[in-house]
């Protein structure tokens, strides 16, 4: 059995998932065989294993920073909103069923049993296991049926940290309320990382004894506030890149690619790489004003095609693309975008919406028919059309594909290879003037692929072409690098260390018991 250590947070969005990745490049880098893991992980950003099985993007993210390959094991339930329809549930990869709330809770026994099963055949294979628990494990009306936070630690035998995140405030109050209402498993909590300060620290020291003498855990780490790392999120848009991100040089001569905020956006870390671009301004962004002005515009995937196509059209945003369009300005649809711009969306399951039938945009000479079988795979493609408006890179191409619709007509862009579906061969995507869709994810994480389409735009714009090709995946090593280093300057590793190897539990077992007393009497 490996040995494990679990990070959970007083809430959602406090920087669990990378203090996870940091904590698996730092063991990795000192040699041991360490993997990620997160029983039960909400969110729409996915990303398909080599099998083609589907799990949360930020379990890929710690699996890269661990340097091994991501399994669905790692994330053995994924759970995506989508709508009206509850979630879709996704157990070892593939699609289980769409529920409502009431009726997961009643699958909680079955979800366990998965979790139990991943976690165990993680164990065989690693050394150790860096555990991620979801939310807050002090929620007390969902703690009995909870399969993600203190029942794995039971599971586990682990040790945790907890998180917090003081930019939002309440910190300590966070951490003393959680001790509180965890009761006895509370004795699982070994210490606290305080995430995102800003200022002096020497401020903040009453406060971290304070904490420990009411709770008998010490603050082993307070990590200063260092914005958007440019490292995968689990299912939020940071704040920094709504704004626009922009690097330094290039000041009056950036190409503007704006990416439509959806509603239900999904895997908006296919634009991630042109954040890395230092000729790049990229911005989320639904208004008129940023489309008309965008050198490219873009349409992402979305977990409800239909109720984003609507709220597009409902707002007047259809009429603001269409106009950029005439305008000359080049428009991208990715798997729910690309669908977007067909003629029509046929639905007649009711697997999306109520809507059996859905005018598209009418941009490309396609339509999509909605299907209850989700096609997962990692492709080879290469560009077959010579129209592609963008770029004519001839290179070999690698994404993948997630979607449950088919779309037909004139598709004609990618010759794609499933290369976990027996390497099955399509004909994938559309183009039509200066629009083209595909249900690629991940296009733009290609080198040669990007940089084309980036000189495209700075041609088209009248700037002179870039010569240097962009690493990504060397920049996105050095990010990981970075961050662990912070991370390892900023915390405690002897003591994390200690814990993992149990020569602090007995210890703090016995100091949680004093300051539960303390915290239920009020002292």
């Amino acid at each position: 059995m490996s040995k494990s250590l679990m990070i959970q947070g007083t809430g959602s969005g406090v920087g669990k998932s990378l203090i996870v990745a940091g904590l698996c490049r730092i063991f990795r880098n000192m040699g041991i065989h360490i993997a990620p893991f997160k029983a039960q992980n909400m969110s729409l950003n996915s990303f398909i294993t080599k099998e083609g099985g589907e799990i949360g993007r930020a379990q890929a993210l710690q699996a890269e920073a661990a340097r091994i390959e991501p399994s669905v094991d790692m994330n053995p339930i994924l759970l995506k909103a989508s709508g009206e329809t509850g979630c879709q549930v996704i157990m070892n990869g593939r699609v289980h069923s769409n529920m409502k709330a009431y009726e997961y809770y009643a699958f909680k026994k079955e979800a366990w049993m998965a979790v139990t099963r991943a976690y165990e055949r993680l164990s065989k294979k690693y050394d150790l296991i860096m555990i991620e628990g979801a939310g807050s494990p002090a929620e007390i009306n969902l703690r009995d049926d909870e399969v993600v936070n203190m029942r794995v630690a039971r599971h586990a035998d682990s040790s945790v940290i907890l998180v917090g995140d003081i930019d939002k405030g309440g910190v300590f109050a966070s951490f003393y309320g959680t001790i509180g209402l965890l009761n006895g498993d509370a004795d699982y909590i070994k210490s606290f990382i305080i995430n995102k300060f800003r200022g002096d620290v020497n401020i903040l020291k009453p406060g971290l004894s304070m904490i420990q003498e009411k709770t008998g855990r010490p603050v082993i780490g307070v990590i200063p506030h260092l914005g958007d790392l440019c490292l995968h999120e689990e299912d939020g848009i940071p704040l920094e890149r709504l704004g626009g991100s922009r690097s330094p040089g290039f000041e009056g001569s950036r190409i503007k690619i704006v990416v439509l905020q959806l509603r239900y956006i999904a895997n908006f870390t296919d634009f991630d790489p042109f954040i890395y671009e230092p000729d790049v301004e990229l911005m989320y962004s639904l208004r008129d004003g940023e489309i008309k002005n965008a050198d490219l515009i873009i349409i992402p995937g979305s977990k409800n095609t239909v109720k984003d196509l609507l709220f597009l059209r409902e707002n007047g945003i259809e009429e603001s693309i269409k106009r950029a369009v005439k305008k000359g300005i080049p428009l991208i649809g990715i798997c729910g975008g690309y669908q977007m711009l067909g003629k029509r969306i046929l639905d007649p399951s009711g697997i999306e919406s109520c809507y059996k039938e859905m005018e598209g945009f009418g941009l490309l000479d396609i339509e999509t028919t909605i299907e209850d079988t989700k096609i997962t795979s990692q492709v080879e493609a290469c560009i077959l059309s010579d129209k592609m408006p963008d770029t004519s890179s001839p290179n070999s191409l690698r994404g993948y594909e997630i979607h449950m619709g088919r779309s037909s007509g004139n598709t004609c862009l990618f010759k794609l290879r499933r290369l976990s579906h027996n390497s099955e061969l399509i004909i994938d995507g559309s183009v039509k003037g200066n629009v083209w869709g595909t249900y690629i994810h991940g296009i733009f994480d290609n080198d040669q692929f990007r940089h084309g389409l980036i000189n495209s735009l700075r041609t088209k714009r009248g700037l002179r072409p870039i010569e240097n090709i962009m690493d990504y995946s060397k920049l996105r090593d050095e990010a990981l690098n970075k961050w662990a280093k912070i991370l390892k300057e900023n915390i405690d590793m002897k003591f994390i260390e200690g814990l993992i190897n149990g020569t602090n539990v007995r210890r703090l077992i016995k100091s949680d018991k004093r300051a539960d007393s303390d915290i239920r009497e009020g002292r």
